[in-house]
């Protein structure tokens, strides 16, 4: 069996920046634990697969580790693959996928902007562990669907935070996104998930459903910038809308080849 693999930089327009993430294209589903040996070996924050339907693409996403029910980056890869490598004719592609319903992504120049789901913050009590894991005072701290929401006073303290991850791997949640208003962009994050085999993600499509709703309604404003200022850094542009978001990036390719089981 050959499989068409590429590997895709998300949310930039540079090689060696933004989040890699692989696409593979299959004529139909393979085996569970197949698509979970694959993304081991790819061995990136997320590895997308797609079959082609009557409307668009089904599509998943698998971790080193497992897989998860809503991706951003390797969302933004598979459309770009299939814009820019496979000739896709529309200016959309409509993705169906098997926990966040049905995904939408627009060309708009060289920009990719996807349609995704609101993930509102709400008030929680904060999880045993958290601070000392992430070795800093927050300065409000919320739950989401998935993930937790860290508050920081600035971007320095985001970026300067080093966690304990094997003490944040004990904390009662998918993965921790932290976050503060940005000194050249309206807000900054990074996002910390190793529970499921991601100690730190480049750059996060899905944590900006939280971080959108919530920036918007505490800066008073629904198109928003933002980066995401880990090691290698990502340019996400976002407009908060109701009960969805879009999420807007590039994407460049890295490598193309083919997997052969």
């Amino acid at each position: 069996m050959k499989i068409p693999i590429y590997q895709v930089d998300a949310f930039t327009s540079e090689v060696f920046s933004g989040n890699p993430a692989a696409v593979c294209i299959l004529d139909t589903w393979i085996d569970d634990r197949q698509l979970q040996s694959i993304a081991a070996e790819n061995n990136l924050s997320e590895t997308a697969f797609l079959v082609r339907n009557d409307d668009g693409f089904d599509l998943r996403w698998f971790t080193p580790t497992t897989e998860v029910a809503l991706c951003g980056h390797a969302t933004l890869a598979s459309a770009f693959v299939l814009f820019a490598h496979k000739g896709w004719p529309a200016e959309n592609i409509t993705f169906q996928t098997r926990k966040s319903g049905q995904l939408v992504v627009v060309k708009r120049g060289d920009l990719l902007e996807m349609d995704f789901p609101s993930r509102p913050a709400y008030t929680r009590t904060p999880p045993a562990g958290l601070e000392e894991a992430l070795r800093v005072t927050p300065k409000e701290i919320f739950g989401s669907a998935e993930d937790l929401l860290v508050v920081l006073n600035s971007e320095k303290a985001v970026r300067e935070v080093q966690p304990d991850f094997g003490a944040l791997d004990r904390v009662d949640c998918r993965g921790t996104i932290i976050t503060a208003r940005g000194d050249r962009s309206d807000f900054v994050s990074r996002f910390f998930a190793p529970r499921v085999g991601i100690p730190e993600d480049p750059v996060t499509g899905s944590a900006h459903c939280v971080l959108i709703p919530y920036w918007a309604s505490v800066l008073r404003k629904n198109d928003l910038h933002a980066f995401q200022v880990s090691k290698r850094g990502g340019e996400l542009f976002c407009t908060h809308v109701g009960e969805r978001v879009k999420i807007s990036g590039k994407a460049t390719l890295y490598m193309e080849g083919t997997i052969t089981i």
